[in-house]
């Protein structure tokens, strides 16, 4: 296996700490994406989405979406398990991904693609040109901040996201309150007191 990934980026920044936390250590080429690597002909070849992380499998085959490369790598490496042990626990770990990325996610990489200089052209990954829409970059923010409302509600009586432990639902979390800090300039207001708790508890676990 060999994967093709960027560290700083929040796709990526999900992956790594999935398998740092399960001790896992791949062959690993990184693809800079402030240099849009990821568009060269020689990556594109490999990956024709353009996007990171790709896990190229030993069988030639890629996978280039975060969560089928967590999954994949979980079942070859199980032992500290981020997806759940019971069909429930998984059930519930892959809901959390889904709206993690739907009302987290997706709206912060709307409002930074839709406002940084850097992107003017840029606004969806991939090979192919988008032109920015500030409108969409201004529903980001909106959708972001309800998102964390929601969470916090959420979190008022739990210790992890999913579960009774630590998983790759907080990891995913973890991620995107990171990413909100950089690419849309929004942090978690003080008075969401359960989503800051879960924070701490989050990253205390996964130190650990």
């Amino acid at each position: 296996m060999h994967l093709y990934t960027f560290d700083n980026a929040p796709n990526p920044a999900r992956l790594k700490m999935f398998m740092d936390y399960k001790g896992i250590v791949l062959d690993t080429t990184q693809i800079n994406l402030g240099a849009e690597e990821q568009l060269g002909a020689d990556y594109r070849a490999i990956v024709p989405e353009a996007t990171v992380p790709a896990l190229v499998l030993d069988d030639g085959s890629v996978l280039c979406a975060v969560i089928a490369i967590a999954h994949y790598l979980e079942a070859l490496y199980p032992e500290r398990p981020l997806l759940g042990k019971t069909a429930e626990e998984r059930a519930h770990v892959l809901n959390w991904n889904h709206r993690l990325f739907t009302d987290i996610f997706s709206p912060t990489a709307e409002a930074f693609r839709n406002a940084h200089p850097k992107y003017v052209n840029r606004a969806l990954p991939g090979p192919t040109n988008v032109p920015q829409l500030p409108e969409l970059a201004e529903r980001g923010k909106s959708r972001l901040l309800a998102g964390l409302s929601m969470l916090n509600e959420v979190l008022a009586d739990r210790v992890f996201l999913a579960g009774n432990a630590l998983s790759f639902a907080d990891i995913d979390l973890l991620a995107a309150l990171d990413f909100a800090a950089w690419g849309a300039r929004t942090v978690p207001d003080e008075s969401l007191e359960h989503l800051a708790r879960w924070r701490n508890n989050a990253k205390t676990a996964l130190a650990g």
